[in-house]
C-alpha cells in the first residue's frame, strides 16, 4: 500500500507528517538532494533536513548523481523511509534514470516504503513531467531523452501555486495544462498525502 507525502515545501508543511500517523522517531530516511545540484539556491535542503531530524529520523544522504549502483541499491534496501529534496525537476530525473535510482524507488514505493517529496521531489511521481517547463529549466538535463515519470501516482502534482517566486510560472502551468491533464495544485502551505490509491490533501 502507497504511504506518500508530497509536498511543495517540506520546511513548512513538515508537521504534517504525523498524518501519516507511523512512529518517525529512530528510523532511517534515505535524503536525496539530487534536484537541487543545479540550482543557485539550496536552502531548503539544509531546512528539510533539519525538519527529519526534529522528528528523530536518522538521516542518509544519498548524492545519486554520483554514488555508485550498489551504494544506491544498499541505502535505499536498509533505510524505513526516502525523501526527494526540491530543485530541477528534469535534473532530478535524469540522474534518477541514468544512476538507475529509479527503478529501485518504483519498487520501494510500490511495496509501501513512505516516501517524502519536496517539489520536484513530488512532481517526478507522475506519469510525465513535461507540464512543468515552466517552472523548470530542462536544458540542465540534457541527457535526458524523455520525460516520463515514474508512475506511481495517476495525477499531475503543481507546487508553489500562488506562492512567490512562482506564481507566475505555476500559473502558466495550470493555464496551460488544467484541461488536459488531472493537476492537483498545492501551495507551500499544503501536502498531498496517499494512502493506497486515495490521496487527501492537507494543510496547515
Amino acid at each position: 500500500m502507497k504511504k506518500l507525502f508530497l509536498s511543495a515545501s517540506f520546511e513548512e508543511t513538515s508537521s504534517l507528517l504525523n498524518t501519516l500517523g507511523e512512529t518517525l522517531a529512530g528510523r532511517t530516511v534515505t535524503f536525496i538532494p539530487t534536484a537541487a545540484v543545479p540550482e543557485p539556491y539550496d536552502a531548503y535542503v539544509h531546512a528539510g533536513r533539519q525538519a527529519l531530524e526534529k522528528y528523530g529520523l536518522i538521516v542518509e544522504e544519498l548524492e545519486v548523481s554520483t554514488a555508485t549502483s550498489e551504494e544506491i541499491s544498499t541505502k535505499l534496501q536498509r533505510s524505513d523511509l526516502i525523501y526527494v529534496s526540491g530543485g530541477n525537476t528534469f535534473f532530478l530525473l535524469q540522474e534518477l534514470r541514468r544512476s538507475g535510482a529509479e527503478k529501485y524507488i518504483q519498487a520501494h514505493i510500490q511495496a509501501g516504503k513512505i516516501y517524502i517529496g519536496e517539489s520536484a521531489g513530488s512532481i517526478i511521481l507522475a506519469p510525465d513531467i513535461a507540464y512543468v517547463k515552466a517552472m523548470d529549466d530542462c536544458a540542465v538535463a540534457p541527457d535526458l531523452s524523455s520525460y516520463e515519470g515514474l508512475h506511481s501516482i495517476d495525477f499531475y502534482p503543481v507546487p508553489h501555486v500562488g506562492c512567490p517566486p512562482f506564481v507566475e510560472s505555476a500559473a502558466q502551468v495550470m493555464d496551460e495544462y488544467q484541461s488536459i491533464l488531472s493537476l492537483v495544485p498545492i501551495t507551500n502551505s499544503q501536502v498531498i498525502v496517499m494512502d493506497g490509491d486515495q490521496y487527501q490533501i492537507i494543510e496547515i
